[in-house]
Order: C-alpha cells, then sequence, then structure tokens
C-alpha cells in the first residue's frame, strides 16, 4: 500500500536551506519516491500550518522509513532541521 508525507514548515535561515531542496531530491529519487506536490506560500484555511508544504508518494511506509533513515538523507537532514521548524506526517495512502 502506498504511503504519504505530508511535511509543513516554516524557514528560519534561508541561506543555509538553500541547499536542503536539491540534495533532498537525489535522496527521493534514489528511493523512487514522488514529489507530488510543493507549495512555498501555502494558503492555510485552519489552524496554525506553517506556509511550505511538501507531499512526497512513496511505495510504503516502510520504502518512506528507509529513505528517511538512509545515510543518504541522513547527511542531508541537517540543511532542514537546522534551518525550518515544522513537522513532517507519515500517513497511508488507503482512502
Amino acid at each position: 500500500m502506498s504511503a504519504f508525507v505530508v511535511a509543513t514548515y516554516k524557514v528560519t535561515n534561508p541561506d543555509g536551506f538553500g541547499e536542503y531542496a536539491p540534495k533532498a531530491q537525489e535522496t527521493l529519487a534514489a528511493a523512487g519516491a514522488e514529489v507530488v506536490a510543493v507549495d512555498l506560500n501555502s494558503e492555510v484555511i485552519e489552524g496554525n500550518a506553517h506556509p511550505v508544504t511538501v507531499i512526497l508518494k512513496f511505495e510504503s511506509k516502510d520504502a518512506m522509513k528507509a529513505w528517511y533513515n538512509s545515510p543518504e538523507y541522513q547527511a542531508v537532514i541537517g540543511l532542514r532541521t537546522d534551518n525550518s521548524e515544522g513537522s513532517m506526517v507519515l500517513i497511508d495512502g488507503s482512502a
């Protein structure tokens, strides 16, 4: 069953964050993940979400966890976590 990641965050240090997206995309491509949507200025209609929203699709939750814990992604994750604030949620792709 497919799985999705929904990440929402605000960039706190644009200079430090700048290298994250291209490096993370390389790891996503290697993991067979699909970038479903990216919005740098999301419109919040309820709650307190951050302005940047990213939706990723993986083959399964296990595939997502393998990507997230991979040495390749762990080598770049600090570019995001050190330079932004937000959350990342893993969900089943079933309706």
